[in-house]
C-alpha cells in the first residue's frame, strides 16, 4: 500500500508505576532523517528505538518524543555518604571552636550539604527496554496507519488528476488528426489570395504540407505520454517506498507535454496542453508527500 509521508502517532504503556509515553511524526523529506528526543535514563535505547522506527519508514523526516515517569521503588535509591557526612560534621565543630561561633546543626541541614545526599538509578535494562518498545510499538501501528489512510486519500486525488490528463490528451490527438488537413486547406487559400489566381502549384504545395507535417508531428510525444500514463496507474497499483518513481515519471509526462505545446501548431491544442501543464503540475505536488 502506497503511504504519505506526513503522519502523526501516539503510544503509551504503564506497569507498576512505570508510565511510557511515545509520539511520533513526520513531514516530507527527500531521504530518511530521524531524530529522537528522551529522557537520558533511557538514553541507552536510542538506537534500538531509531532501528525499530526505520524498518517501518523508508523515507521522510521523523521527530520522535519520549517521556518516562517513574513512581515504583525500581530504579531509585538514595545513597547517604555517610563517610563525608562526618567529616562536614568534624570540620564544623572545629570551625566553631576557633572562632567561638555558636554549633547548630541539625540532620536535615546536613542532608542539604554538597555530596551527602544522592539518588541513585538503578536499571533493569532489559525490563525497561521491553516496557519502553511497547509504547513506541503502539505509536508506530498509530503512526503508520495514518500514512496508509493519508497516501490512500493521494492516490485517489492522484488518479482522478491522471483521468483528467488522459482525457485531454485523447482531444489533442483528434485535433493533432485533422492540423495537416486544415493547414492544407488554409495555405492554399491564402496562396490564392496573395497571388489572386485559383491555379495553384500541386507540388509545391504537397512539399510545404510535407514540412509541416514533419515539423509539427507530435505522435512520437503522445504516444510516450500514454505509456507514462498506463505506468502512472501502475505504480499507483504497487507499494511504498515508490515516490521517487513517482517524482520521476511526472518529470517525463511534464517533459512530453513541453514539446507537444512547442511543436503543435493550433490554438485548440495550446489550450489543451496548457490545461494538462496545469494539472501535471497539480500531480506532482501531490507526489512530493509519498513515501
Amino acid at each position: 500500500m502506497i503511504k504519505s509521508m506526513t503522519g502523526f502517532g501516539r503510544g503509551k504503556y504503564e506497569k507498576d508505576g512505570r508510565n511510557y509515553s511515545c509520539e511520533i511524526k513526520s513531514v516530507n523529506h527527500k531521504y530518511s532523517d530521524v531524530s529522537i528526543r528522551m529522557p537520558r535514563f533511557l538514553s541507552g535505547f536510542e538506537d534500538s528505538v531509531r532501528k525499530r522506527v526505520l524498518k517501518s519508514i523508508s523515507r521522510g523526516k521523523i521527530d520522535v518524543f519520549i517521556s518516562f515517569e517513574n513512581y515504583s521503588e525500581m530504579g531509585n535509591k538514595i545513597h547517604f555518604n555517610t563517610g563525608l557526612a562526618k567529616e562536614y560534621v568534624k570540620g564544623l565543630q572545629e570551625l566553631a571552636q576557633e572562632t567561638g561561633l555558636e554549633y547548630k546543626l541539625n540532620l536535615m541541614e546536613l542532608a542539604k550539604l554538597p555530596e551527602i545526599l544522592k539518588l541513585q538509578e538503578e536499571e533493569n535494562e532489559d525490563l525497561l527496554e521491553t516496557e519502553l518498545m511497547m509504547a513506541v510499538d503502539e505509536a508506530l501501528q498509530n503512526f503508520v496507519q495514518m500514512r496508509k489512510n493519508e497516501g490512500k486519500e493521494l492516490i485517489q486525488d492522484m488518479q482522478k488528476r491522471i483521468q483528467f490528463v488522459e482525457k485531454k490528451l485523447t482531444e489533442i490527438e483528434q485535433y493533432a488528426k485533422n492540423m495537416v488537413q486544415d493547414y492544407k486547406q488554409k495555405l492554399e487559400a491564402r496562396i490564392k489570395e496573395l497571388l489572386d489566381t485559383e491555379v495553384v502549384d500541386e507540388n509545391r504545395l504537397a512539399q510545404e504540407i510535407v514540412f509541416f507535417s514533419d515539423k509539427s508531428s507530435i505522435e512520437e510525444e503522445v504516444t510516450r505520454l500514454k505509456s507514462h500514463i498506463h505506468q502512472f496507474q501502475d505504480f499507483a497499483k504497487g507499494a511504498s517506498p515508490i515516490g521517487k518513481k513517482f517524482d520521476f515519471l511526472i518529470q517525463e509526462m511534464n517533459r512530453e507535454v513541453n514539446t507537444i505545446g512547442s511543436k503543435a501548431n493550433c490554438l485548440e491544442i495550446t489550450n489543451r496542453v496548457i490545461e494538462l501543464k496545469n494539472e501535471i503540475e497539480n500531480i506532482r505536488e501531490q507526489v512530493q508527500n509519498i513515501e
